[in-house]
């Protein structure tokens, strides 16, 4: 399968954080073909582990997280609309006549809408006021409260935009889930490529889970795997909208991009400065396979690297991925071409991990 036909099937694939069991089953199915063992552990994270050929050699975690940003059910009313709280990073500017889709406590997902007042009893000035998240309405279009929890949806339930994936020119993507659908996409192609030359590391490829909910599924996973070096693939803003053309460097088909510092500093006072011998077996890699490689820095965002790099006694970690436009929309916008030569990259990556490849952060002091 193709990586588009992959990035299709997963975007239009619901799974908001916290109950990721949709997008655990796929990339299940799909890892299978290739790896040697497919475990979800206790947290749902999907691994893939490809023994090396080498077992002196250090060895690779490559991870994307497979959960997406939404909203929780916080409140019923007895006519039926419901209010919600935001599950993650959600834009409220962009929500008002949204299309989204509420999961039922068996899992099934239902469709509705977020109301807003019709546009001939607005007042001018409420026309350029953006509403808060805790001020708008759901509608699945029942009439009652107890209609609504017959249905299956109670308090506590999860919400996302209703899937979408459209194609526009020049091979452009664009749809819901892009972030981080596109890098599950990845490890699948990468977990494919490895498969029909084994590297000298053993490489556990990893869906990990609640990544939009503070960052804490991939820690599990880690735990667990106990790699030397890490490889976060997510996604890379672009800078080629006007609105950011001053800001950020990466855009659309221009290659996958590396990020060498994020940080996140609303509370958490976290992110991550790139392992620079990692960096620059990149470099030398996307030399190597005539890739493009973009450098990001950027503040104000993490990864789930952030944590990653600070189990057991250090892991040199280098988060990587693709540029894309108005993240965290239901619009999010991407060129399929930089998720294939991402493929292309990291798995060259992996298999020029050697026994010597310099883990210590400073190399030789």
């Amino acid at each position: 399968m193709s990586i588009l036909e992959m990035l299709k099937d997963l975007m239009l694939t619901e799974a908001v954080s916290g109950h990721e069991r949709r997008m655990a089953v796929k990339m299940k199915a799909y890892f299978a073909p290739f790896a040697d063992e497919v475990v979800v552990d206790k947290a749902g994270n999907v691994s893939a582990t490809l023994r090396g050929t080498d077992p002196s050699v250090p060895s690779l975690m490559i991870f994307a997280h497979m959960d997406q940003l939404g909203f929780i059910v916080r409140k019923i009313e007895e006519n039926g609309l419901i209010q919600v709280d935001r599950l993650g990073g959600i834009p409220e500017k962009v929500l008002p006549a949204l299309d989204i889709s509420v999961r039922t406590l068996d899992g099934t997902y239902l469709p509705g809408v977020i109301g807003v007042k019709s546009h001939h009893a607005t007042s001018a000035e409420d026309k350029y006021k953006v509403d808060v998240v805790t001020s708008l309405h759901f509608d699945l279009g029942a009439h009652s409260r107890q209609e609504v929890e017959d249905a299956g949806v109670h308090i506590g339930c999860p919400v996302c935009y209703r899937p979408s994936f459209t194609t526009l020119m020049d091979g452009l993507v664009a749809g819901t889930s892009v972030d981080n659908r596109g890098n599950c996409a990845a490890l699948i192609g990468i977990a494919e490529a490895l498969a029909r030359s084994r590297p000298p590391a053993t490489v556990h490829l990893v869906g990990t889970v609640w990544e939009e909910f503070s960052l804490r599924g991939a820690v599990f996973a880690a735990r667990r795997l106990k790699p030397a070096l890490a490889i976060c693939l997510d996604v890379a803003l672009s800078g080629d909208t006007p609105d950011l053309s001053s800001r950020y460097a990466p855009r659309l088909s221009n290659g996958p991009t590396a990020t060498l510092y994020h940080f996140h500093g609303r509370g958490t006072l976290n992110g991550t400065i790139a392992h620079e011998g990692l960096y620059r077996h990149a470099l030398a890699c996307a030399k190597e396979t005539d890739i493009h490689l973009q450098e990001a820095a950027s503040l104000g965002i993490w990864t789930d690297l952030a944590y990653v790099q600070m189990e057991g006694d250090y892991i040199a970690g280098l988060d990587m991925g693709f540029p894309v436009r108005y993240t965290h929309t239901p619009v999010e916008t991407c060129d399929p071409s930089d998720i294939e030569k991402l493929v292309g990259l990291v798995t060259h990556m992996a298999g020029r991990i050697g026994r010597d490849f310099p883990i210590h952060r400073l190399g030789a002091v």
